[in-house]
């Protein structure tokens, strides 16, 4: 295994971070276990005598915060793995103005990734996105990101998820020659509380037959299974063991199955996109 690393997990109160997090810690790893429950995050955390980190990604000054906070207890990030995220019921704006799914999912990670940045690169860290299938995923809409027009649940969580293999396409072009290196992934389908808040159908239909003994086995996969994605890039080295800029699934480099997503000039357009929507919270240089 590679040397010990200070490694951040987001959504690590629960589900697959809450496995990856066990399994680096035990692994010899620092891990900051980030959670938006205060009580689940600092009882994961107090398990493996870890530091946790609380934030609501509902809040970008939860974001700014946790940002800073991270900035402070660790000299040096050597993998940020942002996997916080979720499948929502009615369209609902965050206190910032934003669809949820769309500011949990893409907006919030995209903002603690660029307020973590000159640390990430001094680094030479790896940023990683829990993504998903985009197979079934309609096309992203840069003027209607918050899905004024086409709002259901899953349509604008396969949208985000579609946003975070983009984000990590432009990520890859504008940092990778500095040092950084990002990888996207698909941890297929978990048994966890994950879209536990959906009102969509489909969900609830996937969820339901999950609970079923044998059906679930068929249909899910554990949370340590899933998690082996997160630990697999987060310990192993970029450009040797894994293709920085790549989609995974199954520690395979594959192709996303969406035209989208293997867009250049669209995954540029999301970043400035996404810098227009964020403002002023973002740092000075891109």
């Amino acid at each position: 295994m590679s040397d010990k690393k200070v490694i951040v997990v987001t959504g690590a109160s629960d589900g697959i971070g809450a496995a990856a997090a066990r399994k680096l810690h035990a692994d010899g790893h620092t891990v900051a276990v980030v959670g938006r429950s205060a009580e689940k995050t600092r009882a994961v955390a107090a398990e493996l005598g870890a530091d946790s980190f609380v934030a609501d990604f509902t809040r970008f000054d939860d974001v700014e915060r946790l940002a800073a906070e991270l900035r402070a207890a660790y000299p040096r990030i050597d993998v940020l793995a942002n996997n916080a995220g979720g499948v929502f019921g009615t369209r609902t704006k965050t206190v910032d103005g934003f669809e949820k799914t769309f500011q949990v999912n893409h907006l919030a990670p995209f903002l603690l990734t660029r307020l973590l940045l000159d640390r990430l690169i001094a680094s030479r860290a790896s940023v990683l996105q829990t993504s998903s299938t985009v197979r079934f995923s309609k096309e992203i809409h840069l003027d209607d990101l918050d899905h004024d027009r086409d709002y259901d649940p899953v349509h604008a969580y396969g949208a985000s998820k579609l946003e975070n293999i983009l984000f990590t396409t432009e990520l890859h072009r504008r940092h990778h020659a500095e040092g950084l290196s990002a990888a996207c992934f698909y941890p297929g389908n978990i048994e966890t509380n994950f879209a536990s808040d959906t009102t969509s159908p489909i969900m609830r239909t996937v969820r339901f037959l999950g609970t079923r003994p044998v059906i679930g086995r068929v249909l899910l996969s554990t949370p340590e299974q899933g998690a082996d994605q997160i630990v697999w890039l987060a310990e192993s080295t970029p450009g040797r063991d894994w293709r920085p800029g790549a989609y995974y699934y199954k520690r395979k480099d594959v192709r996303p199955k969406n035209s989208q997503a293997a867009d250049p000039g669209l995954a540029r357009r999301l970043w400035e996109r996404s810098e227009e929507l964020l403002g002023g919270r973002l740092p000075a240089t891109s």
